[in-house]
């Protein structure tokens, strides 16, 4: 499972690392976040068959046969293993894959003994960010009162076994995409076959981890 992340990184480096054609207004005006937790707006790098864009989206995904938006609270994550056949993701595994930029993320877990989980911090050695794998959905729900159709942008994280030095902490980590699979991932017409290869643990090597304080428990 991944819950919590961290999003540092201001609009304008992301869209440099991962090399973005467009940044929308409201990628521009998202301020850091250094625990940003599931139902809030996240940063997503995307491809819309031409450009790649980066953007902001709420996370939990919301397939577009949902009745209302309350299914994405349970949907921020995809399992690897089951993502290209479970009825909400299969669709958006098809077509509409992304990137979600990440500084880190946390995991917990409990040491022996502990009256309390440990959470810890866990970031690429070299300092660069995380490239997780996603799947994004646009949800349309029903006018309000004294509104319009209302048009909701959606992602989860992919999520699959730990590498070696993951399973330390716990037994799922997210799907990290090198850079040479950045183009593909994000093309529409990738097929599936290419697609699964890419659903494997990154290497042992690329991350470290160290603890920090429980106060990163609560989101506020």
């Amino acid at each position: 499972m991944c819950g919590r992340f961290v999003s540092s990184s201001g609009a304008e480096d992301i869209a440099k690392y991962f090399d973005v054609d467009e940044v929308s207004e409201q990628a521009l005006e998202h301020r850091p976040n250094y625990n940003p937790a599931p139902t809030t707006d996240v940063f997503v790098v995307y491809s819309d068959g031409g450009a790649r864009r980066l953007d902001t989206f709420h996370w939990g995904l919301v397939p577009r046969w949902a009745k209302d938006l309350r299914i994405g609270n349970k949907l921020i994550n995809a399992r690897a293993e089951t993502v290209a056949e479970k009825p909400a993701f299969r669709s958006a595994f098809a077509r509409r894959r992304c990137i979600l930029p990440a500084d880190g993320f946390y995991e917990w877990n409990k040491p022996e003994g502990a009256q309390r989980k440990q959470p810890w911090y866990i970031t690429r050695r070299d300092g660069e960010p995380f490239a997780f794998a996603g799947l994004w959905e646009q949800w349309r729900g029903e006018p309000s009162e004294g509104s319009g159709e209302m048009t909701v942008r959606s992602t989860t994280i992919i999520t699959g076994s730990p590498n070696d030095r993951m399973a330390e902490l716990h037994n799922r980590m997210p799907v990290i995409l090198p850079a040479s699979a950045w183009q593909a991932w994000l093309d529409p017409t990738t097929d599936a076959a290419e697609l699964t290869g890419f659903l494997v643990p990154a290497p042992s090597e690329l991350i470290t981890f160290h603890p920090v304080s429980t106060e990163v428990n609560n989101v506020r």
